[in-house]
């Protein structure tokens, strides 16, 4: 089985975020669609590893940031490569508080959910959420998996619903890693040739942890 082929399916990048005892956490999540138009449902895809995922469970609510082509690219790494267990996430980016719940500044839009059911899988919880509040927060087109993968160049998380192992990944040429968080660099100027202080754009980690693939 090619796994690969998932990914001619349409994804969008977004922060799944809530409350954790009055502490904003959460995660980076690629899975998430509207299922129904009255009541407005949404539906969102969460490891059964990501602390997110055990707070939306105890506090019933959740909101979703659409993230944007234009959206700052170290928040998919702040929010998909470190854990809410142990660090602070939203401390790296100030969340707004919109519809009591807290949300990426940059995002295009925000959705607010509260949760009416939920489906069990062997990896992830597939949370149903009622829609009680939405807004447009900036003009921008929203991020897809494939400019993410494509454009950004970035890796999908291990607990994301679309992670492939990279020995089923496409072969390519050698590139430089970012071996925190996958992103590769592939730009003009040679590798050995940037600045010493160059940080990986995604997790911002500095170039020493680079390696060559």
């Amino acid at each position: 089985m090619n796994k690969n082929a998932f990914r001619q399916l349409s994804y969008g990048v977004y922060v799944v975020s809530t409350w954790d005892e009055g502490r904003a956490t959460g995660c980076t999540a690629n899975s998430a669609m509207q299922i129904t138009s009255e009541p407005a449902t949404i539906a969102v895809s969460v490891n059964h590893d990501n602390y997110t995922n055990e707070c939306i469970q105890k506090l019933g609510r959740f909101a979703l940031s659409v993230l944007g082509e234009h959206s700052d690219p170290a928040t998919i790494g702040i929010f998909g490569f470190k854990s809410g267990r142990d660090c602070d996430k939203f401390d790296e980016v100030k969340p707004e508080i919109r519809g009591h719940m807290p949300v990426i500044p940059d995002a295009c839009a925000y959705i607010v959910c509260e949760v009416v059911d939920r489906m069990e899988t062997s990896t992830h919880t597939v949370f149903l959420g009622k829609v009680v509040d939405a807004d447009i927060l900036n003009k921008d087109d929203p991020m897809t998996y494939a400019y993410y993968h494509n454009v950004i160049k970035g890796k999908s998380p291990r607990t994301a619903p679309t992670y492939i192992p990279e020995d089923q990944e496409p072969k390519a040429e050698p590139v430089y890693v970012c071996s925190v968080c996958g992103y590769e660099y592939r730009g003009d100027i040679p590798f050995e040739e940037l600045p010493d202080d160059y940080l990986c754009p995604v997790c911002k980690q500095p170039k020493s942890v680079f390696q060559k693939k």
